[in-house]
């Protein structure tokens, strides 16, 4: 099939790998445009594009799909299908109503369950034991067209947000890939969701990162994991940002101290009182210095010990 596909982080490159490994002649790669990074402000490319540049295939960095300009580009590539996985643009109806056999987007949980932006920190964070990933048909709604194809996995119990949407668009690259000549031939019918089973997600942002003491710990240790890499887990101590990296539950260790002081735990290591059990705190990094973990950062912090953290 003529393919045309979307995408722009790194864990959308196994898609495009697996479709060309498969066979099909990727006509385009659609990614979003250089942005700046580091200190210099550089303009950089996504990793899709620098996957597609190392295979010589033809790339397009329009800022947006909905300029006539754009629309024409890709007509002119006349694909039989477009493929996105995670491409971060919106797609118009005359992008959607192009290729004879639809755009099909590859999304990281068993929709109708966590449509939107942040499927996988929203089953970590709500403490789901599975997840999943899925093929639709797009639609104009968000994530919201009829199912392909879905395939089920058990999330690990240290499995972070970044190492869960790595390995969930793996399998929805070889989903993809494996449903795709019966796609061609007719010989799947596309699955309506429920909308009334369905379940929205935001777009994440930095204060969300936040921690709430008056939570459980075992909330926060979900939060951590569920934050990973973005946008992190933090606290306040003296007026600067405290960034936790790695953290765990203590479930045998109870306190009666106030939610967010911060305690010597018997074994030696730091521990944070919650609104119901104990926070063991493993690695931090304090603004303006370099992660360390806890056995390092007391021997020039050991003030910590007693304080409030979040004031």
């Amino acid at each position: 099939m003529r393919t045309v596909f979307m995408g722009t982080p790194g864990f959308s490159v196994p898609v495009l790998v697996a479709l060309l490994d498969a066979g099909h002649e990727v006509v385009g790669v659609y990614t979003q445009p250089d942005r700046p990074v580091g200190r210099r402000r550089q303009p950089a490319p996504s990793p899709v594009k620098e996957a597609a540049q190392e295979r010589g295939l033809p790339i397009f960095q329009p800022p947006s799909l909905k300029r006539a300009e754009a629309q024409e580009e890709l007509a002119g590539l006349t694909p039989d299908l477009i493929v996105v996985a995670a491409y971060g643009l919106f797609l118009p109806k005359a992008t959607l109503d192009l290729p004879p056999l639809g755009c099909l987007n590859v999304h990281p949980s068993l929709l109708p369950k966590y449509r939107g932006p942040s499927p996988v920190a929203s089953a970590i964070l709500s403490g789901d034991t599975d997840t999943g990933v899925t093929v639709i048909r797009l639609d104009e709604g968000m994530d919201s067209g009829p199912i392909i194809a879905q395939r089920e996995t058990a999330i690990g119990s240290e499995e972070d947000g970044a190492g869960l949407t790595s390995r969930l668009f793996e399998m929805g690259a070889e989903l993809m890939v494996e449903t795709l000549p019966d796609w061609e031939e007719g010989r799947i019918a596309a699955a309506p969701q429920d909308d009334a089973a369905a379940t929205t997600t935001k777009l994440l942002k930095r204060e969300d990162g936040e921690i709430d003491w008056g939570q459980d710990a075992a909330q926060i240790a979900r939060q951590l994991c569920a934050y990973q890499p973005w946008p992190g887990v933090f606290t306040k101590w003296r007026g600067k940002s405290l960034k936790i990296t790695e953290a765990a539950e203590v479930a045998e260790y109870a306190t009666d101290s106030a939610p967010g002081q911060v305690i010597a735990l018997p074994s030696g290591g730091l521990g944070v009182a919650t609104a119901h059990g104990t926070l063991e705190i493993r690695r931090l990094q304090l603004e303006g210095s370099r992660a360390s973990v806890t056995a390092e950062f007391l021997r020039g912090h050991a003030d910590i010990v007693g304080a409030v953290l979040g004031e």
